[in-house]
């Protein structure tokens, strides 16, 4: 039992650290930064289980996922040369979130359908 809350432990102060960059992305308030890592310690163990299993019911948000990556990282690059508002940062990962979901919507995918069967005669 020992093992297994260390495991678990160590995988929500992981999660913790790597929400860092995403939060510096965002803002450079040490309260907000602070305060956003003690919720990812306690909560982002379940929010990886829950986006998990969206990305099982919605095949291209992966990519989606990957581009707001890219998007945070491109914007900490810049930012001591451009800065990018807080609100559009919101608009662009909200945007990139759902077209990826209505992508998904629309083009599902060809893996999980049976090829039709063909009757000879």
């Amino acid at each position: 039992m020992l093992a297994v809350l260390l495991a678990l432990e160590t995988t929500d102060i992981l999660f913790a650290v790597d929400s860092i960059p995403a939060v510096l992305a965002i803002s450079k308030d040490p309260f907000i930064v602070y305060t956003s890592n003690v919720f990812a310690i306690l909560g982002l163990r379940s929010l990886f289980f829950a986006i998990s299993s969206l990305m099982k019911l919605f095949h291209l948000l992966h990519y989606g996922l990957a581009a707001i990556l890219s998007f945070v990282g491109v914007k900490m690059i810049i930012e001591d040369f451009f800065h990018v508002p807080v609100a559009a940062s919101l608009i662009v990962i909200a945007s990139i979130l759902v077209v990826s979901i209505v992508m998904s919507i629309i083009w599902p995918d060809k893996k999980g359908e049976v090829p039709p069967v063909e009757m000879k005669e």
